[in-house]
């Protein structure tokens, strides 16, 4: 008889167990309803633009975030703030291996590793590559209905974009560039 209660109480706590584990879902990032804006800062002024994505997605188990992927098109640099030849020469540059050398690294990825749930969303610890250099980073991303947001400020210094870094070189008065450079998400999935 106590055998056959303990099979039962086995049987009972395998199956609860069982129906209890879930399979994290990925929602795909709907990129041409998706956003990436950047702004980075100089001792004179500032220079804003956009960035695409070109794939991505979140691991969601219910409503904990569990995981995710984004690929960046690092070609697809645009500057905002700017007109004509002034856009299209910063643009060029950008794209230069100045910085991101979009012609041998086309592409910047961001992959979540842990996600906390807080008050204000969840605490995001990823690691992003960009130019072949991968980084540990840590940020906070809002998540409502069907769109998660974010802003976060990345040191292109650790990547190898130090073109107008104050910490790398001297003497650049009014032409030394911020090393960090900020990013404001908006993901639609």
């Amino acid at each position: 008889m106590k055998s056959i209660v303990k099979t039962l109480l086995v049987l009972a706590v395998t199956t609860t167990t069982v129906f209890a584990t879930t399979t994290p879902i990925k929602k795909k990032i709907n990129i041409k309803e998706s956003s990436i804006e950047w702004k980075g800062k100089k001792v004179l002024g500032s220079h804003t633009g956009t960035i695409q994505l070109k794939e991505g997605y979140l691991e969601m188990d219910g409503n904990k975030l569990t995981g995710g992927m984004f690929v960046v098109d690092m070609t697809s640099i645009n500057v905002t703030d700017l007109e004509g030849d002034s856009k299209g020469k910063l643009e060029g540059h950008l794209k230069s291996d100045d910085f991101f050398g979009t012609a041998s690294h086309p592409t910047a990825t961001l992959l979540i590793k842990k996600a906390t749930k807080t008050k204000s969303g969840f605490e995001v610890t990823a690691d992003i590559t960009i130019k072949d250099t991968t980084e540990e980073i840590t940020f906070i991303l809002k998540m409502k209905d069907n769109t998660a947001t974010t802003s976060l400020k990345i040191d292109r210094t650790k990547f190898g974009v130090r073109y107008g870094s104050g910490s790398f070189f001297d003497n650049l008065g009014d032409n030394t560039i911020s090393d960090n450079f900020e990013l404001d998400v908006t993901l639609k999935f």
